[in-house]
């Protein structure tokens, strides 16, 4: 068998880019990108808005806060335990696959405080009390905490976010409009049961495939890293009849499906501006095929937050941030090192077009292109 051809980094960055859409923009329904990129981190309200905004030709906020509310889409808590905006009928096919997640990082945060309860019959009364009305955690750690006296609260809701396949209720997750984190179970939300598929084994391949077609070519450890899944080494065995075999420059086995994009190294890539908590950034355990470890310090914080960034040539070279004061919309690109003429014109007209995307009909922002020493002297 012939040794496996390595992709350098280059070719790792134009095959993400491709697969995520970042290299051309798509024509696609916004329904279908969300489905097409297994979900887009949506921890915060905004960033799926500018994710799809993106990837996207053509799209305006209303088309997915109507998703939203016509529960096409739902926010709910999947890959790595965090909140994901995905389709109605990922949040029920996947949320049991990814249920080892939530169970280990409830043992990790929760589980000395839950010892020797019945995790099943709390389940089950949460369960009533989100179906009932949907509630924030507060509200349910409150409700349940007067059966449990003796146990902690934000224990006892958190048990029920494992436990149970909660979903995030309008007006939470509408564009500008507001609201708390209210939850109800997707069952009952979308008026069908969870589907786990009676091969939970296959249900995993399927994960894996799906992954290597949003993100790959890619490791065993980043399709952990990107799900929170352990011991997947064994599904990508058994799929490895179906797929290529490459190596990245250290010797590491990457697998990929066999009709994926894998762009030439030297193809353009655009100036693109990524959404704050983007899954470009956060589903490979080695992030160097776009992120630089030199900029990861000024892209994730040590508080968890994940800031928008500014792609030149494939690779994170900046970061960007919406701000608003005295009736005025500035988007600050903040670049890590000096522009050319050009990439400066291009990120501005990108920037234009993100406030085209995010501003009202009729109003106006202006874009900022701070000077890289500013941008050093705040890092």
């Amino acid at each position: 068998m012939p040794e496996p051809r390595t992709l350098g980094p280059l070719a790792l960055n134009r095959a993400l880019l491709a697969r995520q859409h970042l290299l051309e923009r798509a024509e696609a329904t916004p329904e279908a990108m969300v489905g097409q990129l297994v979900g887009l981190q949506a921890q915060a309200v905004d960033p799926p808005y500018f994710g799809l905004w993106s990837r996207l030709r053509e799209i305006r906020p209303e088309q997915l806060s109507a998703l939203i509310e016509q529960r096409a889409v739902v926010r709910i808590g999947l890959q790595r335990g965090t909140i994901h905006l995905v389709t109605a009928e990922d949040a029920l096919t996947l949320r049991p696959l990814l249920q080892p997640v939530l169970d280990q990082a409830l043992r990790g945060a929760y589980g000395k405080r839950l010892t020797g309860l019945d995790l099943d019959a709390l389940a089950e009364q949460g369960r009533r009390l989100v179906e009932a009305q949907p509630r924030t955690f507060q509200q349910l750690g409150e409700l349940l905490g007067a059966a449990y006296p003796d146990r902690d609260p934000a224990a006892l809701a958190q048990a029920i976010r494992a436990r149970l396949a909660l979903v995030q209720v309008p007006p939470r997750g509408l564009w500008r409009a507001g609201g708390p984190a209210a939850h109800t179970t997707a069952e009952h939300w979308l008026g069908r049961p969870c589907a786990a598929p009676a091969d939970g084994a296959g249900g995993l391949e399927q994960l894996v495939l799906r992954y290597l077609a949003a993100f790959g070519p890619a490791t065993v450890a980043d399709v952990q890293k990107w799900s929170g899944l352990t011991r997947l080494a064994a599904v990508l065995t058994r799929l490895r009849p179906q797929l290529v075999e490459f190596r990245d420059e250290q010797g590491r086995t990457l697998y990929d499906l066999p009709d994926a994009p894998r762009p030439p190294a030297a193809t353009p890539a655009p100036v693109r501006l990524v959404a704050p908590f983007d899954n470009l950034l956060l589903s490979h355990a080695d992030r160097t095929r776009v992120l630089p470890e030199e900029h990861r310090p000024r892209v994730m914080t040590q508080n968890g937050i994940v800031l928008g960034t500014l792609l030149l040539d494939g690779l994170v070279a900046g970061s960007w941030q919406l701000s608003a004061a005295r009736g005025a919309t500035r988007l600050h690109l903040r670049p890590f090192g000096p522009l050319t003429r050009a990439a400066r014109a291009e990120a501005v007209a990108e920037g234009e077009r993100l406030l085209d995307f995010a501003l009202p009909p009729g109003e106006s922002g202006e874009v900022e292109v701070e000077s890289v020493d500013s941008v050093r002297g705040g890092s």
